[in-house]
């Protein structure tokens, strides 16, 4: 076991680049709240939408740079709410959704039960940096109509993964990783 394996709510270690599959739709779930925020300050402050979104968009870019251990929510997750929370039931795997399926028919490790993988998560937080960013733009450059739109795409994506366990970045990093390969010299 590394020593970036961390504790997840008491009883078991998590390896090295997996995390708790409850932990990303606890972020979810915080990322759709501020993002309700967003589109009803849109609605009567630009200004106030703006500096919503731009520190939305900071939780995102630490969350694509960092990764979800050290996200500003997840930080809130591993400390508040996984130590009250037990161990992962069985039943709390079909939380991690699809990323798990992908993995497992990947070449790459398999997650370990009741965890999923890093590196897809951190892709979707680079794909909300990506939607947020624009959204800032449109509020700053005076087009708030453009940045509601695209708080209202990462709205839809945070909802989907808080509600359901769907995480569209991670569905989509395995296409993106497939991509970054370069095969060997023969």
């Amino acid at each position: 076991m590394s020593t970036d394996s961390i504790e997840s709510s008491g009883t078991r270690s998590i390896p090295a680049g997996f995390v708790d599959v409850r932990g990303p739709r606890f972020v979810a779930w915080i990322t759709t709240a501020v993002l309700v925020l967003v589109l009803i300050a849109a609605a009567f402050s630009p200004v106030t939408a703006a500096v919503l979104i731009a520190a939305q968009a900071v939780v995102f870019g630490l969350g694509a740079v960092n990764g979800p251990k050290r996200h500003p929510y997840g930080r809130i997750y591993a400390n508040l709410v996984a130590p009250r929370s037990g161990p992962v039931a069985v039943s709390d795997t079909a939380l991690a959704g699809p990323s798990v399926v992908t993995q497992a028919a990947s070449s790459g490790p398999v997650a370990p039960a009741g965890t999923e993988p890093e590196a897809p998560l951190r892709f979707a937080q680079l794909l909300g940096l990506a939607f947020t960013a624009v959204s800032l733009l449109g509020f700053v450059l005076g087009a708030p109509v453009v940045g509601a739109i695209f708080a209202g795409f990462a709205l839809f994506a945070a909802f989907l993964n808080a509600a359901f366990g769907i995480c569209l970045g991670c569905r989509i990093y395995p296409l993106v990783a497939r991509f970054r390969r370069t095969p060997a010299p023969n």
